[in-house]
């Protein structure tokens, strides 16, 4: 009988995702660095373009057959989407926000520890550079609110610029090398 149509390729998901993840981190990180004193810039952008753009991408992700970017980019849309909805909707109940945010980036930092691991397994320079430093801008930031110690968090911001540079590259790479 007739054979079925095949299926549209889809595009890579992984430049919308490391753009969202980029410009999400950025915000939030010049806001740690001490560059927006006092901004919740961040928090918008977390919700949607850090958040739902890049849980989005991740299941993209999941249709095109790639575990590990379906993994990390629906992981850190839900972080972005969790992070944003505990600043503004728990953080202000609960009795303890630098002891809830210590515990939230320890388990952070342990997810993106294996991630990075595994990103030195998909031979993609660029994305193995943003997991490395991604790896030291949590541990600064658990370590900043575990130890009450702003310069660690501060430094985690500065970090965390860094790693947002090396997203927005690594997805600049994605969409020219889709272009041909």
């Amino acid at each position: 009988m007739g054979s079925s149509a095949p299926a549209p390729k889809l595009a890579n998901p992984a430049g919308l995702g490391l753009a969202g993840f980029a410009l999400t981190t950025f915000l939030l990180s010049a806001a740690n660095a001490g560059l927006l004193p006092h901004s919740d810039a961040w928090i918008g952008f977390a919700l949607f373009y850090g958040g739902l753009a890049q849980l989005f991408a991740g299941m993209w992700e999941f249709a095109a057959g790639n575990t590990f970017g379906a993994t990390a980019f629906s992981s850190y849309g839900a972080f972005w989407l969790g992070t944003a909805f505990y600043v503004w909707f728990w953080a202000p109940k609960s009795g303890n926000v630098h002891a809830d945010l210590a515990w939230l980036l320890f388990a952070w930092t342990l997810f993106t520890l294996y991630m990075t691991v595994l990103s030195f397994k998909i031979n993609n320079p660029p994305v193995m550079a943003v997991f490395v430093v991604l790896l030291v801008t949590f541990a600064l930031l658990w370590l900043g609110e575990a130890l009450g110690a702003p310069g660690l968090t501060v430094a985690g911001g500065y970090f965390g610029i860094i790693t947002a540079l090396l997203a927005w590259y690594a997805s600049y790479k994605t969409v020219a090398n889709s272009l041909g």
